[in-house]
């Protein structure tokens, strides 16, 4: 499987790590839309919100327990803003699950 977020949880790409634990990586994204913007995902690879099953929920429920120790530790006490793309109209750019924590600002309620 060639997948660019398997490759940085395996250690192949360099990443800026902020979190990681049995289920979850978490690293700075190389082209912030916010002051913060971090990319949360899981380590079992999941293609999208789309393939969420029960045997794999585990791993994406694991995430959101993860997610607020994540915030807490870039330093979003006001805010933030969880995001999640899929498929190619909601432009997904990896195939490979993933959870943007956006934050470090007031952000616009626009979502389009």
């Amino acid at each position: 499987m060639d997948c660019l977020f398997c490759a940085i949880i395996n250690g192949d790409i360099p990443s800026k790590k902020v979190y990681e634990d049995e289920y979850c990586y978490a690293f700075l994204d190389i082209n912030p839309q916010a002051p913060v913007h971090c990319l949360v995902v899981p380590k079992a690879h999941i293609s999208s919100a789309d393939d969420i099953t029960k045997e794999n929920s585990t791993a994406v429920a694991n995430i959101f327990v993860a997610i607020p120790k994540i915030a807490a530790e870039l330093g979003l006490k006001n805010g933030y803003r969880i995001v999640s793309n899929i498929g190619e109209d909601g432009c997904q750019s990896v195939k490979h699950l993933h959870f943007h924590i956006l934050g470090g600002t007031k952000l616009t309620e626009n979502m389009a």
